[in-house]
């Protein structure tokens, strides 16, 4: 395990800054911008069809591997799109989950194992109809036979899925960047970094708010900070709530996190005045078939809402959600949208 973790955080900082091992893997770096431009290609040309849904479709998505965000713009979007007369629907992936030939289609409370972590919460925050399946435009067609009032699709994820046409792109970055520039496995990216400016918006998410707001201007892409702001605190076991302050000078609190950027979760929570008697970050989509709490000492252990959705069926009155809602530098992001979207509507 040890190894293990030493080769991850030896690749993480390879992909940050650049080193021998991200010099050694360009030759195959050069083989990913060879197919990615080739599938690009295919798909502006037309010798590869992509399928144009009969409402809009707005992508959310990212050009770094790995977590930078992504879920929490999804549900503000929708509920961004919701405020301002939409009925919006969502399309996911439904990763790590076995989904089968046809696309699963629900909402409300969604069971993770059958529908993935992400999607599970997407329709427990918003309450918006939710459909899953690799092929996006499968899961497309699928959402919106099952729900005909659905006029704007959100896709979580899926920028480079683009056998889903889409009318809004929005690309979710973090601290991280574009890391050191190169595409895998040299360095982070899935996508050359010039990708970014043929997006129609890209998303920092930078934490907590440190600093003067990008400029907000009329050209493309309009560049947005988003950081995430925690609620109150619910227990998993029982579902009493109690607020974030109330642990602030307690010596046994701690916090585990199974997504992209636990630290990320780690610090916002100590920035709420939460002093960690221990951390555990846990890998992305941490599926918790067994407890990872049994040797932890704490009085409380607090996790992600993503973490939540998988945590119930463990039974520990320790365990209590701090859900996060996202806040952006731009008051105008979603009228934006919304007018983009009219302007871009298919037919």
């Amino acid at each position: 395990m040890t190894t293990t973790r030493s080769s991850a955080s030896l690749l993480a900082r390879q992909w940050q800054h650049g080193g021998w091992l991200s010099s050694l893997l360009l030759p195959l770096s050069a083989l990913t911008a060879w197919a990615v431009a080739r599938k690009r290609r295919q798909y502006l040309d037309g010798s590869r069809p992509a399928y144009r849904a009969p409402v809009p479709v707005v992508v959310i998505g990212n050009v770094y591997v790995g977590g930078t965000g992504k879920t929490p713009m999804v549900i503000a979007t929708v509920d961004g799109l919701r405020a301002r007369g939409y009925t919006p629907g969502v399309v996911s992936r439904g990763y790590g989950v076995k989904i089968g030939p046809d696309a699963r289609v629900g909402s409300g409370a969604l069971e993770a194992a059958r529908y993935g972590d992400e999607p599970a919460l997407i329709a427990r925050a918003t309450g918006a109809p939710v459909s899953v399946h690799p092929k996006r435009a499968l899961a497309a067609r699928a959402l919106l036979q099952a729900h005909p009032d659905v006029d704007v699709i959100v896709s979580d994820d899926g920028l480079q899925h683009l056998a889903l046409a889409r009318d809004i792109e929005i690309v979710v970055q973090d601290e991280r960047g574009v890391g050191n520039g190169r595409l895998l496995p040299a360095g982070p990216l899935r996508e050359p970094a010039s990708r970014l400016q043929d997006v129609d918006a890209v998303v920092t998410n930078i934490g907590t708010p440190n600093g003067p707001s990008p400029t907000i201007g009329t050209a493309r892409p309009r560049h947005v900070q988003m950081w995430l702001e925690p609620g109150a605190a619910r227990q998993i076991e029982g579902g009493a709530t109690r607020a974030l302050s109330a642990y602030a000078g307690q010596p046994r609190i701690a916090a585990a996190a199974g997504i992209g950027n636990p630290e990320r979760f780690f610090s916002t929570l100590r920035a709420a005045g939460i002093t960690l008697a221990s951390t555990l970050p846990l890998p992305d989509h941490h599926d918790y078939a067994d407890s990872p709490f049994q040797a932890m000492t704490a009085d409380a252990i607090l996790v992600t809402s993503k973490d939540a959705i998988k945590c119930a069926a463990l039974h520990d009155s320790r365990l209590w959600e701090v859900p996060v809602q996202a806040a952006f530098s731009d008051p105008q992001l979603f009228d934006w949208l919304a007018q983009a979207l009219r302007q871009r509507a298919p037919g």
